[in-house]
């Protein structure tokens, strides 16, 4: 039994670009679904498909380097971390993103910085 499905997501994803895969399914829920499109909208993968049960993720690479050099999950079901609109924190000085679970649904921290909303911090990319 999983007791964080987002931590398994990012596992996977983190393995399969370890192991140069070019694609990687992972079971699917809305939480899921919210977050593989955000990669995509700011192009750390290159193709996003929900199936019935699953979700197939296209991983990007470039020059044969994975374009997501890393991942943190930093919420946990242990220790949630709570941001406001103004502790967004900046992932690598600028490069990289951050995800949040808000009132208004799973954001980007740019985005979640625009509509002044603050909320449970998932993760970084970067």
């Amino acid at each position: 039994m999983l007791t964080d499905p987002i931590a398994d997501m990012l596992t996977r994803i983190r393995n399969a670009h370890l192991a140069l895969h070019k694609e990687v399914n992972v079971p699917r829920s809305k939480m899921k679904e919210a977050l593989a499109a955000i990669l995509k909208q700011e192009g750390y993968v290159e193709d996003v498909v929900a199936a019935d049960k699953t979700i197939s993720i296209t991983l990007k690479y470039r020059k044969g380097k994975p374009a997501i050099l890393g991942l943190r999950r930093v919420s946990t079901p242990g220790r949630r971390v709570y941001v406001g609109c103004r502790e967004i924190p900046s992932v690598q000085n600028g490069l990289g993103i951050c995800i949040l679970s808000t009132s208004g649904g799973v954001l980007d921290g740019m985005t979640a910085l625009e509509k002044r909303m603050g909320g449970e911090l998932l993760c970084e990319i970067w």
